[in-house]
């Protein structure tokens, strides 16, 4: 997803620009589930000191203040949303509101709990390829919440996915971590605690 991605599709092809534009995309705790040349599933997970309905509010209406904006389409110009609703759109703005992408579609909707969304994120999309994520929020240790993020994607493609996994699974841990340092910033202060 990452716009340095979409200028070497045309010279190196799909599996080269997906390599090349999530090698960057720096570390966070994940898991590779499993890998075949046809599809992967990958899982990564945080644990932050918000409750439930704060960390789903800065998921659902605050994305485009966490979400990496090097793993956009237009960076810095672009704004993010997500209507959380059945048939939503996770969607991208460009520059002057002319550039337009659907990164995924909302397919499941349970507020605090569970957003599941359909599609290739970046130039899995491009690549015909599809895939169901889900932001999974259950209570954690001390009032806080531990946000899982699973993503499985595969269809046909003259590549061998598994290949992908693992960066796919560094961008995703990236992503994930966006949304947990932004809420972390949030944080109630603890007893004594200075800022």
């Amino acid at each position: 997803m990452a716009n340095s991605c979409i200028g070497y599709i045309g010279r190196i092809g799909s599996a080269g620009a997906l390599a090349l534009g999530l090698l960057g995309a720096g570390n966070a705790a994940a898991a590779v589930k499993d890998a075949a040349p046809n599809g992967f599933t990958i899982e990564n997970e945080q644990a932050v000191a918000v409750d439930p309905g704060t960390a789903w509010k800065a998921l659902v209406e605050d994305i485009d203040r966490w979400w990496p904006k090097d793993h956009t389409w237009w960076g810095a110009a672009s704004t993010l949303s997500i209507d959380a609703r059945a048939g939503g759109c996770f969607c991208e703005i460009g520059r002057d509101g002319k550039q337009q992408a659907q990164h995924m579609t909302v397919s499941f909707v349970d507020p605090g709990k569970t957003l599941r969304l359909l599609g290739g994120l970046g130039p899995l999309q491009g690549m015909g390829l599809s895939g169901a994520m889900e932001f999974g929020l259950s209570p954690g240790q001390d009032g806080g919440t531990r946000i899982v993020l699973h993503y499985r994607a595969g269809g046909y493609t003259p590549d061998d996915l598994s290949k992908f996994a693992a960066v796919v699974d560094k961008v995703q841990g990236l992503q994930l971590g966006g949304l947990a340092d932004y809420l972390r910033r949030r944080e109630p202060l603890k007893a004594g605690a200075q800022r």
